[in-house]
């Protein structure tokens, strides 16, 4: 049982910037990756960020050079900073963290809800 909480996402003027936060919690005895995807209307859900569970990052080609992902194992949450945003970043962003339970062997996908990021020009 884990859930995962996004928060951070609203309105923002295009060059503007915006944290994104997704905290795990459950029965998790550990994270291995955790990240982020995001999916516009009509389009394909893509990887915008992914961290190791020793904080090695990886970007989807769009947000390189943009954006900045982050997590704090100690609080089971995983951060993106999102800086000079454009009107084409304009989705809702999921959080993802693959997880093993407190009673469980294998490690399993989890998804948050998603929070709306909108970007206006």
């Amino acid at each position: 049982q884990v859930q995962l909480v996004e928060s951070g996402g609203g309105l923002v003027q295009a060059g503007g910037s915006l944290r994104l936060s997704c905290v795990a919690s459950g029965s998790i005895f550990s994270i291995k990756d955790m990240g982020w995807y995001r999916q516009a209307p009509g389009k394909q859900r893509e990887l915008v960020a992914a961290v190791t569970s020793v904080g090695a990052t990886s970007y989807g080609d769009a947000v390189k050079g943009q954006f900045t992902a982050s997590r704090d194992n100690a609080k089971g949450t995983v951060y993106l900073q999102m800086n000079s945003l454009k009107p084409e970043d304009t989705a809702v962003y999921y959080c993802k963290a693959n997880v093993f339970v407190f009673s469980g062997t294998w490690a399993y996908d989890y998804w948050g809800q998603g929070t709306q990021v909108t970007v206006s020009s």
